[in-house]
């Protein structure tokens, strides 16, 4: 709440003020009242804040939108280093031993000054520095030698596009291959995608065009990182579950989460977070959230679990 000005303009709030707190939907804090018989004598209206606290950069805010962003994205120290976290992550490159500490080491080291730099350290340079001891940095550079075998999707995810999150990054992997093609495509060409907008498209096109990013990305292609879609995958597809919206729940024996949301997309299915009408079936695994069978049940959905899911994939 404190991060959006208009929620602060709304509610009034003064510098040292007691606010109310209550869980939005039993689970997310938000700020709704202020104690105004609390507020201290003389005390001043919230200033929010106008230019970039670390690099000094004038903030803008985009029309439409509550936030207010430093625009110095490729010379702003913090977003730099939380790209460096991003493409490290878990669902990204996978790359183990950095975490937000360690990129901000890596970084002000000068070791590592944008994603591709991973591909260039060395033992030597690693252990030099003060928290990081010769197993960690094994671990480091065992697992950027790793994410060379990380699929492409996962790639254009951890290049950090705006809006290009897990879901749409699948979306233009497929829909483009190569990243050749990818950095060539044009506005109309992108929004021909499925799912991706005119908002997604324009950021793509953006990104491609600062030439930093693509002399990054043919680094990367030069370190050996997968930059297209295996051709044998299209013979992998299918449209067994076309149409369907699926909701994976619980804990699986036979594969893990990830792997039976890329088996639902591969098979034309769509992975969905929550149970609504819309939902076609609920795959289950152990420890299901009694919240979700619960809804599930309210709703006339169907749950299975993951060998019957296995038997639809196979007739």
């Amino acid at each position: 709440s404190l991060h959006n000005e208009d929620i602060v303009k709304t509610l009034g709030i003064h510098e040292h003020d007691m606010l109310y707190v209550e869980k939005g939907g039993e689970i997310i804090p938000k700020i709704t009242g202020v104690d105004e018989a609390a507020r201290e004598e003389g005390a001043m209206p919230i200033k929010f804040v106008t230019h970039c606290p670390d690099c000094g950069t004038p903030l803008v805010r985009i029309p439409g939108e509550a936030a207010w962003l430093c625009p110095n994205k490729y010379g702003c120290r913090p977003q730099i280093i939380g790209r460096l976290e991003h493409y490290v992550g878990r669902h990204a490159m996978d790359i183990d031993g950095v975490g937000e500490e360690n990129a901000a080491l890596l970084y002000d080291a000068g070791l590592v000054r944008n994603i591709a730099d991973f591909y260039i350290l060395q033992a030597s340079d690693l252990e030099q520095l003060d928290r990081i001891g010769p197993r960690s940095a094994q671990r480091i550079l065992e697992g950027a030698e790793k994410s060379k075998s990380v699929s492409f999707d996962r790639v254009v995810y951890a290049l950090s596009i705006p809006f290009v999150g897990e879901t749409v990054a699948k979306k233009l992997a497929k829909g483009t291959r190569d990243i050749d093609t990818l950095m060539g495509m044009s506005r109309d060409e992108l929004v021909a995608i499925d799912d991706i907008g005119p908002r997604i498209a324009d950021a793509v096109i953006e990104y491609f065009s600062v030439e930093s990013n693509r002399e990054i990305i043919n680094r990367l292609r030069e370190y050996g990182l997968q930059m297209s879609l295996p051709e044998e995958e299209e013979s992998e597809k299918s449209d067994l579950l076309a149409g369907k919206t699926i909701v994976i729940s619980g804990v699986f024996a036979r594969h893990s989460r990830e792997e039976y949301k890329e088996m639902i997309e591969r098979n034309g299915g769509k992975n969905s977070g929550s149970i609504s009408k819309k939902t076609s079936f609920v795959l289950a695994g152990d420890n299901m959230g009694p919240a979700k069978l619960e809804k599930a049940k309210s709703l006339g959905v169907p749950v299975i679990n993951e060998d019957r899911f296995l038997e639809m994939l196979t007739e």
